[in-house]
C-alpha cells in the first residue's frame, strides 16, 4: 500500500465531522496558533496529548520523545520550549510520563539496544540517584512505576533549569511547570505535585528528587 489510502479516507471523514460540528473550525485554526499549554510527553502511541485531556487541535503545543526526556544538549526539545515560551507565550509546561514506559523499562534492563542506549543513559542516571529507594521496593512493577514518576520529576527540574524558563521568570512572565503521569490501564492522569511557578520553587523541587 504505497499511499495508505485507508488513512486518507479516515482523514476525510474526520475533517467532515469537524466541519459539521463547527463549520468555521479550520478557518479559525488556520489564522492563528495560541495554545496555553506546552506538552512534553513520551512518543508512545498510546499517550496522545490532546485526546487524553480532551482538547482540540490548536490547544496544546506538543513535543514528544522516548521517555519524555528534557536533555540540555537536545536542540530539538530546547527549540520547542523556546518557541512555546517566547513566541506562543504558553502559561503552562506539562511534563507527562506514563506507567509502563518502554523507555524506562529498557533503561534498567541489563541489555544493549544500540544507539538508543545513549538516550536511555539519562534514565539510568535517575535510577542510580535513587537506587537505594528503588531497590528497597518489592517487585518490578512497583519499582518501574516509581522510576517513571521520578523520571518525570527530574525532567520538570531540567525544564526549570533551562535558560529559556529562567529568563521568562526573571522578566515576570507567568509560567508554570507541571509534572504529571498517565496510567494507560485506566486512562487517568495523576498530578505528581511538583508544580513550579518561579525560581524559588524550582530549588524546593530539587530537594525532593
Amino acid at each position: 500500500m504505497r499511499t495508505l489510502s485507508d488513512l486518507f479516507d479516515r482523514n476525510r471523514t474526520w475533517a467532515a465531522a469537524m466541519k459539521e460540528r463547527d463549520p468555521d473550525f479550520f478557518l479559525r485554526l488556520s489564522q492563528q496558533q495560541a495554545p496555553e499549554y506546552l506538552w512534553i510527553g513520551c512518543s508512545d502511541s498510546r499517550v496522545p496529548a490532546t485526546e487524553i485531556v480532551d482538547l482540540l487541535p490548536g490547544e496544546i503545543f506538543v513535543h514528544r520523545n522516548i521517555a519524555n526526556l528534557v536533555v540540555h544538549s537536545d536542540l530539538n526539545c530546547l527549540s520547542v520550549i523556546q518557541f512555546a515560551v517566547e513566541v506562543l507565550k504558553v502559561r503552562h509546561i506539562i511534563v507527562c510520563g506514563h506507567y509502563g514506559c518502554g523507555g524506562v523499562m529498557a533503561a534498567v534492563e541489563r541489555k544493549g539496544y544500540g544507539m538508543i542506549d545513549n538516550w536511555l543513559q539519562y534514565i539510568r542516571d535517575v535510577y542510580r540517584n535513587h537506587q537505594v529507594v528503588l531497590e528497597a521496593l518489592s517487585g518490578e512493577p512497583a519499582r518501574y512505576n516509581l522510576l517513571c514518576e521520578l523520571n518525570v520529576m527530574e525532567q520538570v527540574w531540567n525544564v526549570c533549569q533551562t535558560g529559556i524558563v529562567q529568563n521568562a521568570w526573571g522578566m515576570g512572565q507567568q509560567l508554570n511547570v507541571h509534572g504529571w503521569i498517565y496510567d494507560i490501564s485506566d486512562g487517568l492522569i495523576k498530578d505528581l505535585d511538583v508544580t513550579v511557578t518561579n525560581k524559588a520553587e524550582s530549588a524546593a523541587i530539587r530537594r525532593r528528587i
